[in-house]
């Protein structure tokens, strides 16, 4: 009578297991093949983009130094696209911190100032990439002069294989020269790295005739392209990054990334914020 219930016990047991295992196995793989289907939408769009980031936005509300929740709410959008199956790499400004220009006539050469604004850029990305890794996403930051142990050195195919391992590039340093905005280092790295569009996340939700902030009854372009861009000398980005961008027929999507979701609903498609093309 013993065995036969130690019996009946041990079979009720190893009966469990298997329910628990096949469960278990159930979950995993509706896991995975959702994590697939999710990667085919987001693919549908873009494979591979350059995220350019304003180094103001990091700051939050002031926009300046590093705004933490500011840094998370970012690096959580970033994590998601990217999980989703998106390729990213980031270039962000250094304005939240230094910026070259206002050194100029206060004791700063143009020169000196745009180096400590370089090295503003390496902050703002480090920081930005320990983020993205706390987001459960791998990130790796590159500069554009030499930076060891700082950061890695950038060189296009190491940056390439970053994404292609599914983690974050952060191209750092703009473009290693005085006189290039960060956003022209963004549009040389978006065509360097073969980019299918430019993402310029800014505070307003597009390109507008005037300063929205301050112009209330400034119109917002739903897309334009790059020649009225230019000769209207509209002030998103400037003009030598519209002009290499033309060149290389690299559009840009200037949009608001502080609007939560924005990011993931760009490159599944949808329309958000301005188009600007050939």
């Amino acid at each position: 009578m013993f065995d036969y219930r130690l019996q009946l016990h041990f079979k009720s047991a190893l009966q469990v297991c298997k329910d628990i295992f096949f469960l278990a196995s159930f979950i995993i793989i509706r896991y995975f093949c959702l994590l697939e289907i999710q990667k085919l939408f987001f693919m549908g769009k873009y494979k591979r983009v350059l995220l350019k980031l304003s180094g103001e936005s990091l700051g939050g509300p002031s926009g300046k130094g590093i705004d933490e929740s500011w840094l998370a709410a970012y690096a959580e959008e970033i994590a998601s696209a990217v999980r989703g199956g998106l390729q990213v790499a980031i270039v962000i400004g250094g304005g939240n911190i230094f910026r070259g220009l206002q050194g100029v006539g206060k004791g700063f050469d143009r020169v000196n100032g745009d180096k400590m604004g370089m090295l503003a850029t390496v902050i703002n990305s480090l920081g930005l990439a320990m983020a993205i890794r706390s987001a459960g996403v791998e990130a790796e930051v590159f500069t554009a002069t030499p930076m060891m142990p700082v950061a890695r050195y950038y060189m296009r195919d190491d940056a390439v294989a970053v994404m292609e391992r599914g983690e974050v590039a952060l191209i750092a340093g703009g473009t290693g020269n005085p006189y290039f905005t960060t956003d022209s280092g963004a549009a040389l790295r978006a065509l360097e790295i073969g980019a299918d569009a430019l993402l310029k996340g800014t505070r307003v939700d597009g390109v507008y005739d005037s300063d929205p902030e301050k112009n209330p009854d400034a119109v917002k372009y739903d897309e334009l392209s790059f020649d009225k861009a230019i000769g209207d000398r509209l002030k998103v980005m400037d003009q030598t990054a519209f002009a290499l961008c033309r060149e290389g027929n690299m559009p840009i999507i200037v949009f608001d990334m502080n609007a939560k979701g924005n990011l993931g609903k760009l490159v599944l498609g949808e329309k958000v914020g301005t188009l600007v093309h050939v």
